[in-house]
């Protein structure tokens, strides 16, 4: 045997060793990852349960997620479609006089509150 076929046997035998060791310990890796994951959950399961958290505590950023439907502001009562202002105009308001078809803004209480400088939570 030569010197070189000598050292690739060594090399290929301690190469295939540690692949051996690797393939262990990644399966190691994945029972303990699952087994500390499990009892995670079951901590956070009972702290839940304890305190009585609600999914918008514990997960708030799941609301930004969520996009805010915007409200139409014009309306074609003959064909019923509606458009926010936002994006490219619609076929049916093109060339036409956008305040024709505008939706209202809800009325405001017109009742007014007595002004306190006093108070730290003034109704706007």
């Amino acid at each position: 045997m030569s010197a070189v076929a000598f050292f690739v046997k060594i090399w290929m035998s301690n190469y295939q060793e540690l692949l051996a060791r690797k393939r262990e310990l990644d399966k190691n890796i994945e029972q303990l990852r699952r087994t500390e994951s499990e009892a995670a959950l079951a901590t956070i399961k009972d702290l839940i349960a304890t305190f009585g958290f609600t999914a918008q505590q514990v997960f708030p950023f799941q609301s930004d997620s969520v996009k805010k439907k915007v409200p139409a502001k014009y309306y074609d009562p003959a064909t019923g479609n509606s458009w926010t202002g936002r994006g490219k105009m619609p076929k049916w308001l093109q060339g036409k006089d956008r305040s024709v078809y505008e939706i209202a803004a809800p009325q405001v209480s017109s009742w007014s509150t007595p002004e306190d400088e006093n108070n730290p939570f003034p109704i706007q």
